[in-house]
């Protein structure tokens, strides 16, 4: 066996607590079952909110195991808005290591997971790499082999960055028709690519499109680029693919590097577009600004859009992904989306790129603390606050709000890991360190 499957073995034995963990299994049922009693004097039941939380999936994305690098060639080349900071050792550098990386990462996240790639993860036989306007799903069969032989479905992104074409800080939007048009046939190609995705693993593959056009300073015609921006979008949806397999997105932003004063693709624009064309609209907590929080936007957007699709990002001053923490704007974000009742026009996602720690930590922090998040969120006794709130009872519903924060809420999470068959608690750290150290410094 190989150190890189050993270490995942190890993983297992410890999430099921064999051996000399049988007494910490034992606290783990124990205070889970004082916490099972407590909630269920709220009407909750903790065993279906468990199962709920492990049953939803968590789209996990593949460029934070190797800093949005690419399998392209350019190898620390970005730009387009994107920057990935810091250089701890141990980055994937072909589709094997990120493959094996994600699958160690998975071993310690509880509950149904997806895997997110962009276009740049393309791994084409032979010398002549295709552009990425000629790209098709052939290039993408060994992700779409390990897809289903590890049952992970596959999510999917286009790549309007990192690329020539990208330098001038416009894309879809191009004043450039040439530019234009090549970045329209990408736009297609990842559609089709997405809905080989979804054929092969028998579930749609989201596809989201993001594009970094803007200006660093105050451009004097805001509206000829978004007329563009809607122009060329409307020729990348009008391809006709089988429903069941691809759900498109747009994303918005508010700013980014390069395009501080103006954004082309911004929430407005992708919030009207989104609704005319009834497909579903990506929000990024990290783009946004800095006060604003995504979940008053939820209910507001279900009512016009098809879905949502949630990107959890955290921004420290500025859009910077930093590693998604269990932060009160991600509780609330789950909490509403769990309230309106629409969990299943939902896509949850992960969406952040942090080369200073160790990525496969940065994997597994994100996706815990959002598996928590919507754990919690299940917890929530809704129809209680609800009563309260119909009987203008309002400090009823503000004093339940503040008990429920004194929930023991840990034991149940514990438990959810038990259940998941991962390590709980912090238990699974040491099993990052053995990974980094077999597998990861072996790295040049």
């Amino acid at each position: 066996m190989s150190k890189t499957g050993s270490v995942t073995k190890t993983a297992s034995r410890s999430a099921r607590g064999s051996g000399r963990d049988e007494g910490r299994v034992s606290r783990i049922t124990d205070a889970y079952e004082k916490a099972k009693d407590a909630y269920a004097a709220f009407g909750v039941d903790t065993g279906k909110a468990v199962k709920a939380a492990l049953d939803l999936p968590v789209s996990v994305q593949c460029w934070q195991g190797d800093d949005v690098t690419g399998f392209e060639g350019a190898d620390g080349i970005t730009g387009g808005g994107i920057l990935a900071t810091g250089n701890y050792p141990g980055r994937a550098r072909n589709g094997d290591e990120l493959r094996a990386d994600a699958e160690f990462a998975f071993s310690l996240i509880p509950g149904k997971k997806r895997f997110n790639l962009h276009m740049l993860y393309a791994e084409p036989e032979g010398k002549a790499r295709p552009g990425r306007d000629e790209l098709e799903p052939e290039h993408f069969k060994k992700w779409m082999d390990w897809s289903k032989k590890k049952k992970i479905p596959l999510d999917f992104n286009p790549s309007f960055f990192s690329h020539p074409l990208a330098a001038r800080g416009y894309t879809l939007a191009s004043a450039d028709s040439a530019v234009r048009k090549f970045w329209i046939r990408h736009g297609a190609a990842s559609r089709r690519i997405a809905s080989a995705f979804g054929e092969n693993q028998g579930s749609p593959a989201v596809n989201d499109i993001w594009i970094p056009d803007g200006s660093k300073d105050m451009p004097a015609d805001r509206l000829s680029p978004r007329k563009r921006l809607r122009d060329a979008l409307d020729e990348i949806l009008s391809g006709s693919l089988p429903p069941k397999t691809i759900t498109d997105a747009v994303e918005c932003k508010l700013f980014g590097i390069g395009s501080e004063a103006y954004v082309v693709g911004s929430h407005e624009f992708y919030m009207g577009y989104a609704a005319a064309k009834r497909i579903k609209l990506c929000l990024d907590t990290g783009h946004f600004h800095p006060t604003e929080t995504i979940a008053d936007k939820i209910s507001a957007m279900l009512l016009f859009v098809s879905g949502l699709l949630i990107h959890f990002s955290r921004g420290l001053r500025w859009d910077s992904d930093h590693v998604a923490v269990f932060s009160d704007e991600m509780r609330d974000a789950c909490r509403e989306a769990r309230r309106t009742g629409a969990l299943d026009r939902i896509d949850f996602s992960l969406d952040y790129f942090d080369a200073s720690i160790n990525r496969i930590a940065a994997w597994a922090i994100g996706a815990r603390s959002l598996r928590k998040a919507l754990l919690e969120a299940m917890l929530e006794p809704t129809a209680l606050l609800v009563d309260a709130e119909k009987k203008e009872k309002y400090h009823r519903r503000l004093a339940l709000m503040e008990e429920l924060k004194t929930m023991p809420f840990g034991a149940v999470w514990d438990k959810l890991c038990l259940d998941g068959g991962v390590p709980p608690g912090a238990d699974w750290l040491d099993l990052v360190d053995g990974y980094e150290e077999s597998v990861l410094l072996k790295r040049k």
